[in-house]
């Protein structure tokens, strides 16, 4: 029996952590992972998968027999403009703990800023009683753009929380129990809309879509007073400049973003000093290295045996 390909593994996350985790992976056939100086340079042409998350310019000409790509994250974006890119199946990462963690962080921001917690925080500092009377979560109407397997998670435990949830994506989707709208719909979605929750994924179409045009289409007078944009999808899809200008000049009440056109965001960037703007430093649902690694091996067990592989990325739409 020939000898299986190692996991050719090429993420830029934490590289300590990646090392543990390949301990304990891929017991069967090995990895090589380029995070370790042994394998700079390496023929790479014996390879048939490839683990990777923001990977080198060069690596599909140097892994040029690869059967097929499996993303370290939920996203594929950071690839598919690489020149290269083999045209073979891309696997995105679905992991139950990712899932559950970004409606954790989305959940958490509706709820601060349906009850003005930036609010409280200012008068705790000043040592204010100050008692508020806002609305509660039924009064509010959120809309959820990406309507995949985060959004779809996210909207459902919105609900639970007693918002009103509807969704948007490009394509028309019947979900059970929530409005949804396709790209024909959006401005009658957006209309609607008191706190926006981007969970788009990043393609041509989506980049920056999150513009001034766009938040000057929400809800008006609502609820909240203001609308307010969630975000931690992209950072490509939103331009940064114009959150900013709605946030000071009251097209937009607030903002909780998780995500930045360029990571780290950089220290003099305005988004700080805004006292509505809450910033997240791109932690909303990190991938779980151990989980990631088990996915891939359940994904390469059925690609062996001629099963279908799961979560495959459509070409013609980016994700």
């Amino acid at each position: 029996m020939p000898a299986k390909s190692p996991v050719l593994v090429d993420l830029k996350f934490d590289p300590a952590t990646v090392a543990k985790a390949l301990e304990a992976a891929f017991a069967d056939r090995g990895s090589i992972n380029l995070a370790d100086p042994a394998h700079k340079g390496a023929d790479l042409s014996h390879v048939d998968y490839a683990l990777v998350w923001k990977p080198d310019a060069d690596l599909f000409e140097r892994a040029r027999n690869l059967k097929v790509i499996f993303s370290g994250g939920a996203g594929v974006d950071s690839m598919m403009s690489i020149a290269g890119l083999p045209d073979i199946p891309i696997v995105r990462f679905v992991d139950r703990s990712l899932t559950v963690r970004m409606s954790e962080w989305v959940v958490m921001q509706c709820l601060m800023h349906l009850r003005d917690v930036q609010g409280h925080f200012r008068s705790q500092r000043q040592r204010l009683w100050a008692p508020q009377h806002g609305p509660e979560a039924a009064d509010v109407t959120i809309g959820v753009m990406g309507l995949g397997v985060l959004g779809c998670d996210a909207a459902a435990k919105l609900k639970v929380m007693g918002f009103n949830v509807i969704g948007w994506s490009r394509g028309k989707k019947e979900i059970d129990g929530m409005e949804t709208f396709d790209a024909s719909g959006l401005d009658a979605f957006l209309a609607r809309t008191d706190i926006l929750v981007g969970l788009l994924p990043l393609t041509p179409e989506t980049m920056g879509i999150y513009n001034t045009s766009l938040f000057s289409r929400l809800h008006r007078n609502g609820p909240l007073g203001k609308p307010v944009f969630v975000n931690a999808g992209r950072g490509k899809s939103q331009v940064q400049a114009d959150i900013a200008s709605a946030v000071r000049t009251g097209i937009l009440g607030g903002a909780s973003l998780d995500v930045f056109v360029v990571e780290p965001l950089s220290a003099d960037d305005p988004l700080w000093d805004l006292e509505n703007v809450i910033i997240t430093p791109h932690d909303s649902a990190v991938s779980e290295e151990k989980a990631l690694m088990h996915h891939v091996e359940e994904q390469i067990a059925r690609f062996e045996r001629g099963e279908p592989l799961q979560h495959l990325v459509d070409r013609g739409r980016g994700y």
